[in-house]
């Protein structure tokens, strides 16, 4: 297999995984049983594929790179035989979730992802209306930090405590990878993904009409009202929620800045923003 002459390709983001101790701390934050369904993104030369194995029986591995692709096929013949693994030359980005029947909570992600598209594979799934149950993805170290950081710091955080529960498994030093990258990695764990803070947002409201269904209208809102928030970030939200505000209650929030809101804050200003 000429494969493991395979040079890491700096566009896709690749640093192949060879620390057993971090493969080892991803599978038990996944508390993966035989059942579960499986995503794994950008699954390289199988390292992590083959402990996901071990544990589930319904393993959807999806690799742009083909000649990847062509030696995962070659590695995991017996388990594609079976069944127990379906492998895709796909763009995540671009992957359809419907196709492959990936109901809500019906599967989870577990994933060395490449670290130039972190913020996009968290948007597609964390957003989308099949949400998995969990994520278990190894992030640059930073982006773990800053995902934990207090609420208000980035959009980042935001984005991801307004869908889970986010927590830090473990740092992964530079030296784990091959090729080892320039910044250290963390494994995190976002589990209890819900849309619930939207949907708990279904009373009837200045919008001036009956609940919608799923809470989309305030998750758009949510995100429309957040973006504006940050666009400038020394300014007052009064400043940058012009737009938006509406009442005392918002009125009085609209004094502070951004980055000194909590995700109670932003949904409360989701509720009471005029349409």
């Amino acid at each position: 297999m000429q494969i493991q002459k395979h040079k890491a390709k700096k566009s896709l983001g690749q640093n192949f995984l060879k620390s057993n101790l971090a493969l080892k701390k991803i599978v038990e934050a996944g508390e993966i049983s035989p059942d579960d369904t499986i995503l794994e993104i950008g699954p390289g030369k199988g390292a992590l594929t083959e402990k996901l194995l071990e544990k589930s029986d319904h393993v959807i591995a999806i690799e742009k790179d083909n000649a990847l692709f062509n030696f995962l096929n070659e590695k995991f013949e017996k388990e594609i035989k079976e069944k127990k693994l379906i492998l895709l030359n796909e763009d995540i980005l671009k992957f359809s979730i419907t196709n492959y029947e990936l109901r809500i909570k019906d599967y989870k992600i577990i994933a060395n992802i490449p670290y130039n598209i972190t913020g996009a594979i968290l948007k597609k799934f964390l957003a989308n209306k099949n949400q998995p149950e969990r994520m278990i993805l190894m992030v640059q170290n930073e982006v773990a930090k800053r995902i934990m950081g207090k609420d208000g710091e980035s959009i980042l955080s935001i984005s991801v405590k307004a869908y889970g529960n986010p927590k830090i498994i473990m740092k992964v030093p530079a030296r784990y990878f091959s090729p080892a990258p320039k910044v250290d990695s963390a494994v995190i764990a976002i589990k209890n993904i819900s849309k619930k803070n939207f949907t708990l947002l279904e009373t009837p409201s200045s919008f001036g009409h009956s609940p919608l269904a799923g809470g989309e209208k305030f998750e758009e809102k949510f995100w429309e009202i957040v973006r504006a928030g940050f666009a400038h970030k020394r300014k007052k939200l009064s400043s940058n929620l012009k737009n938006y505000l509406g009442n005392a209650c918002v009125l009085e929030l609209g004094n502070k800045r951004a980055e000194e809101l909590s995700l109670e804050d932003w949904l409360e200003l989701v509720k009471n923003a005029e349409n």
